[in-house]
């Protein structure tokens, strides 16, 4: 017999960064200043990443581009993994992500790569803890999830194995 399952996700949209609270602000504002020092001499498409931890650090990141395009990795998870290798045992709370092109205005908020979403998706399961995004790019309307799971909801985690 055929089942069917409807997945849906939900979105807060803000017209800009004031109409955050003062947290989701801060943190914008951190991935906003990672994206500036991104290395991305090839794309031109900077962006960086802010991850809020349970401890109240702040740690960013942002792409780092290489002419092996391959050999490069997204802003997210350079900010995940500094993380993950400093603070082992602290959930994140939160992850911020602004994204800017030197060639056009971007027409929406910036979403993660499948594999930003895949690794951000181990963490929300590693702490089985819904990790906030808050998402904003070139225009003033910003993104904001309650959990990675919006993004990917059918994530392979430790639980598939």
């Amino acid at each position: 017999m055929l089942k069917k399952i409807i997945i849906s996700s939900e979105f807060e949209i803000y017209n800009s960064i004031n109409e955050l609270n003062a947290s989701d602000k801060k943190l914008l504002k951190q991935a906003i200043k990672a994206a500036e020092r991104a290395y991305a001499p090839y794309s031109n498409f900077y962006v960086g990443a802010a991850v809020l931890l349970a401890n109240g650090t702040i740690v960013t990141g942002n792409n780092q581009e290489n002419a092996a395009y391959p050999s490069g990795l997204c802003a997210e998870r350079v900010a995940i993994f500094h993380a993950a290798s400093q603070f082992p045992k602290t959930k994140i709370i939160a992850i911020a992500i602004s994204a800017k092109s030197m060639h056009k205005t971007l027409k929406s908020a910036l979403s993660p790569c499948g594999a930003c979403r895949q690794a951000m998706s181990e963490y929300e399961s590693k702490f089985n803890s819904p990790i906030k995004l808050i998402m904003g790019g070139s225009k003033k309307e910003i993104y904001v999830s309650r959990s990675v799971a919006n993004l990917l909801p059918l994530a392979f985690t430790n639980k598939s194995l």
